[in-house]
């Protein structure tokens, strides 16, 4: 039997993911070697700085600051520094010379993906990217190879622990957003800048990334609808717990035929209301699911940790061997696919179900003329709830005393663009005193 050569590997960063990644390739050289049929030697792990006190006790001649030395050196690339610049230049470097790359950099391939790829097809390189979608769950894999003979339709996902942490905090235990976050933070859940998170920019980075694999469609970060949960209320939760549903915050990749018969793709992120019967319902804390609907296999649930140090490293060191495997049988790596060239629809073709919550004045024909509006916009109901909230009298000893009711209604399936102007007329209503939620409901 030839022996093959062992690999020279490059770990570009060295925070809480790649120390972890780093440990486990020293620890278990022999056994991934048994794996990959070669060894696996790391060379070197850039940092900013050679002397910074580690979480995990690494051989100190492993630090450096050259970059360009490291990168040229290897045969195969892991990028973990995060952020666009200088993560780009580097994974292209790495590309160009030859090696293969591992990356869990969401941002950049969301934003920067079909650039990498074509130079990887170029080169007849890798780039494997499984860490980057949702930690430790093996989604992209599945979707690449296990489902390349099938027709993915749909894609639900809980993509961001930090957001699944704070709305299961306020589901289970009755926090407001503010309690829920600051619990968060204090776990290290939650930067200190939760924008991202909370603003559903790291989720619909991961909707932009699924929606490409999912349909062989290139799918701009720019395209993906976007959400965050910083306007759900705790009234809204008990609202959807009442009703049998939980609030979610959704990354949804879907196959759609528009108006017109054509087809295409939605890539959308926002708080949803889902079934508490749904499987995604049960995803706690903060971990993440991915929830696809195949043609042919079905309903595929993938569950896990959807972030942390040793988690995501088993997804870095699952493509570090995935790669490993191919320079020892030869070939050129596989090229990210793109063919079916689909149109990205905006979130008014999308087709989906409203729960709207209004306070109005009680008063004969208000039920009537709410109904009336949503048929002005072909928009049929599925459910109309009604309870009444007396008003406090006025400080004045004539003012009346007055009522208003609360109504929550269900709709039935209608565009999004309907569904938005149906909204928008009852905000407009002099019976409407106030639109006080408005969730779409998903999974059903």
């Amino acid at each position: 039997m030839i022996e093959y050569r062992n690999l020279r590997v490059a770990l570009l960063g060295g925070g809480s993911v790649g120390a972890q990644v780093a440990r486990l390739l020293l620890e278990q050289k022999e056994e991934l070697a048994n794996r990959v049929g070669a060894g696996l030697d790391l060379v070197g792990i850039l940092v900013r700085d050679v002397n910074a006190e580690r979480t995990v006790d690494l051989p100190q001649e492993l630090f450096t600051t050259d970059a360009e030395s490291l990168i040229l050196g290897a045969d195969v690339v892991i990028e973990l520094i995060g952020g666009l610049e200088p993560a780009r230049s580097y994974i292209l470097m790495a590309i160009n010379s030859g090696a293969d790359v591992v990356t869990a950099n969401k941002a950049l391939l969301a934003a920067h993906g079909p650039e990498l790829f074509e130079a990887a097809d170029h080169v007849g390189a890798q780039l494997n990217y499984e860490a980057a979608v949702a930690g430790a769950i093996p989604i992209v894999r599945p979707l690449r190879d296990s489902l390349a003979g099938d027709q993915v339709n749909r894609i639900l996902g809980i993509v961001n622990g930090t957001t699944n942490f704070i709305l299961d905090r306020m589901d289970v235990a009755g926090d407001t957003l503010e309690e829920a976050l600051a619990v968060a933070t204090e776990l290290g859940y939650a930067e200190a800048d939760p924008t991202a998170d909370i603003g559903g920019y790291d989720a619909a980075q991961k909707a932009a990334i699924l929606a490409s694999l999912a349909f062989h469609t290139t799918v701009p970060l720019a395209s993906v609808y976007r959400e965050g949960i910083t306007s759900v209320t705790p009234e809204q939760i008990e609202s959807a717990r009442k009703a049998g549903y939980v609030v979610k915050l959704l990354a949804i990749c879907e196959r759609l035929v528009d108006e017109e018969g054509r087809a295409g793709v939605s890539a959308r992120v926002y708080p949803a209301m889902v079934p508490r019967s749904h499987p995604l319902a049960a995803v706690h804390g903060a971990n993440n699911a991915v929830f696809v609907e195949a043609e042919a296999a079905g309903s595929l649930m993938f569950y896990g940790a959807g972030a942390g140090g040793v988690e995501t490293a088993s997804a870095v060191l699952g493509d570090l061997v995935s790669l490993a495997r191919r320079h020892v049988a030869g070939g050129p790596g596989f090229a990210a696919s793109s063919h079916a060239d689909l149109p990205v629809f905006d979130i008014g073709s999308v087709t989906t179900r409203y729960a709207v919550t209004l306070e109005v004045t009680d008063e004969p024909g208000v039920l009537a003329t709410i109904a009336s509006v949503f048929a002005d916009h072909h928009v049929s109901l599925a459910l109309v709830e009604q309870s009444m909230t007396p008003a406090q009298p006025g400080t004045a000893s004539h003012a009346p005393v007055s009522s208003t009711a609360t109504l929550v209604i269900g709709t039935h399936e209608a565009t999004e663009a309907a569904l938005a102007a149906t909204v928008n007329d009852l905000a407009a209503n002099p019976v409407v005193t106030q639109v006080a939620s408005v969730l779409r409901v998903e999974g059903v």
